[in-house]
């Protein structure tokens, strides 16, 4: 049950924090707007594409992103206004213990969290869906970093794909290679010339046509020279698309089954989709930790006053995001596992948030 300390901390924690999201993300639009004024008016994009689709899941995007830093420095301006007016010596002479002032806080945290985690698991990847359609349809027409040369995929354990070139504009393929193994033993081969995706249950056609039946010692050879063959695979032309951003599109179910799909057929390039899978459930976890940071920092009453308080917050939550940026670049890499380069800053901060609570005034 929340007393009337509670009440009053916590309303000024999330009225002070939708002020700090609603500034900077008009400040966000307004730079980004005058990055892409050009490109808006020498593409055909019209005005409903701009302010109905792009800026509202833009705005979403760098909220969800910037989450954590709005709630420390929410936290730290109206927790050091708190200190300056005696607030806080007032609340610790009725005898309120320090763990009892926090709990206000941890429950500010909490609903902050769960929003944060509500979008960056659904609301904001299907948000950048809408965005990103727009951005590569106008702006950024070259995202596309898809193979289409010399691919190798696992469609199964048991069936492998070699696909000399790809060409995504009319979903042929060239030089066309279907490997069936039982028991680490090749028990058939398909080779084509060409190949088409016909669309209907993800049938490929494939033209000029050689298969291979190993049977022990024993070898049929199928010849289908100027004939096609239509057959069932687990690949569609999407798979050889993979935009610069594509993980920040997919809800968190979505990305699970990729990454198993993808680890299935050995592709190797599931790190950025791990990252962004991990980094999703870690910023609900830096908002609690930079909730108690900013509140260790801020309930004391310096001579500085308000603006020294927001200076050290500032120049932590620069610290942290330069860290965390940093583990990004490692996780994405073959130096650490993603999950352990994205909880990384998490881990360090703690300790720092225990020791700011440990020397806090009380």
């Amino acid at each position: 049950m929340l007393k009337t300390l509670d009440r009053y901390i916590l309303r000024k924690f999330l009225t002070t924090f939708f002020f700090t999201v609603l500034i900077f993300t008009m400040i966000a639009v307004v730079i980004d707007f005058s990055e892409k004024v050009q490109k808006f008016l020498d593409e055909p994009i019209t005005a409903r594409e701009i302010l109905l689709e792009y800026y509202p899941n833009f705005i979403l995007f760098i909220a969800s992103l910037l989450w954590p830093l709005f709630t420390l420095i929410a936290v730290i301006f109206f927790t050091s206004r708190m200190a300056s007016n005696s607030e806080i010596i007032s609340i610790f002479n009725a005898g309120v213990s320090y763990r009892r002032f926090m709990r206000p806080y941890m429950v500010g945290a909490v609903l902050i969290a769960l929003m944060n985690l509500a979008g960056n698991h659904y609301v904001v990847p299907m948000g950048n869906k809408t965005m990103l359609k727009v951005v590569y349809t106008y702006i950024d027409k070259n995202a596309n970093k898809g193979q289409t040369q010399n691919v190798h995929l696992f469609l199964s354990p048991e069936t492998k794909v070699f696909i000399e070139f790809f060409r995504p504009r009319d979903t042929t393929a060239r030089n066309f290679r279907i490997e069936h193994f039982e028991n680490q033993r090749l028990t058939s081969l398909l080779k084509a010339e060409s190949g088409r995706w016909i669309g209907a249950e993800e049938k490929w056609q494939l033209s000029n046509y050689e298969i291979h039946i190993f049977n022990e010692e024993q070898e049929e050879l199928i010849v289908g020279r100027g004939r096609t063959i239509d057959t069932v695979l687990n690949l569609r032309p999407s798979d050889f698309v993979d935009y610069k951003d594509q993980h920040s599109m997919m809800i968190t179910s979505e990305l699970k089954s990729y990454i198993a799909l993808q680890k299935q057929r050995g592709v190797g390039n599931t790190k950025r989709y791990e990252v962004e899978l991990y980094r999703r459930t870690a910023d609900a976890v830096t908002i609690f930790i930079l909730t108690i940071i900013g509140m260790s920092i801020a309930s004391r009453k310096v001579r500085g006053g308000i603006g020294l308080q927001l200076a050290i917050g500032i120049g932590l939550g620069a610290i942290f995001v330069f860290l965390a940026r940093f583990s990004i670049v490692f996780a994405t890499g073959q130096i650490v596992p993603p999950i352990v380069g994205i909880w990384m800053p998490n881990l360090i901060f703690s300790f720092i948030a225990i020791y700011l609570v440990a020397n806090a005034q009380k």
